[in-house]
């Protein structure tokens, strides 16, 4: 299975710092062939990140979509939109849409559909908290984000994204063994939705991902890629990632 990494830069650089940073970047990963490498800035410089990656191995991902095709929708964008700008990929149910703009999982549920009607892949992300984690209800948490969230939907351009909320951007990273596990329970519940289809699906570990600790991650069984935050906004560290070397 090919190896996922999507750097997440969430609302961070402005159109020319864009360029900079594909700029550079691109040419010192031009030769990776055995991952695809996404990047998903901001709405504002999607245009001119399209332009910046033509013909090259990166991809473009916007970071959130609205369901609807058109109409009086103040500030969304929606999935047509995306691919005008030039998207391959929407990352949809980030931690952060889902706790400052309260998306719960139907809305969820509704940008997949209408991402993936519009012909682009998904980034579906899922995770618990530190009080669910401490509570025990961590699989509860999970099961509940991946059975709604993914309800009635085909897995056809669908990569699963766990992220721990209590390791993002905190500098927690979840123990190899913790990730395993999570990723493991997972591809379980996708099975029960999908059968041996659940086999297919690409499944990243988002969470404080570093150059420090991407190879042992990239080891674990289950563990398919990365959805990176802070180490992916500048060139050298994002490099690291993509270039990991999977530890035996």
């Amino acid at each position: 299975m090919k190896y996922f990494i999507a750097a997440n830069w969430k609302m961070n650089k402005t159109i020319g710092e864009t360029r900079d940073f594909l700029k550079s970047f691109i040419p010192m990963v031009k030769e990776l062939r055995d991952v695809d490498i996404v990047v998903a800035p901001p709405f504002t410089a999607l245009s001119a990140a399209a332009e910046e990656m033509k013909g090259s191995n990166v991809l473009l991902s916007s970071q959130d979509v609205f369901w609807e095709e058109k109409g009086a929708y103040t500030g969304e964008v929606a999935p047509a939109m995306l691919v005008d700008a030039g998207c391959r990929h929407v990352i949809v149910g980030h931690s952060e849409r889902r706790q400052y703009f309260h998306e719960d999982d139907q809305v969820v549920n509704k940008k997949i559909k209408a991402v993936l009607k519009a012909g682009l892949g998904v980034i579906f992300c899922c995770g618990e908290s530190l009080e669910e984690r401490e509570g025990g209800k961590t699989f509860d948490v999970i099961r509940r984000e991946v059975e709604q969230g993914l309800a009635g939907v085909d897995p056809d351009n669908l990569v699963v994204a766990y992220e721990p909320i209590w390791a993002i951007g905190t500098g927690k990273t979840a123990t190899v063994d913790q990730a395993q596990e999570v990723h493991a329970f997972i591809r379980n519940v996708l099975s029960g939705l999908y059968g041996s289809r659940a086999g297919e699906i690409r499944i990243l570990y988002g969470g404080s991902v570093t150059p420090e600790n991407v190879d042992s991650l990239m080891a674990c069984k289950d563990v398919n890629g990365a959805l990176v935050g802070g180490a992916s906004l500048k060139p050298e560290s994002f490099v690291k990632i993509v270039s990991f070397k999977k530890e035996s």
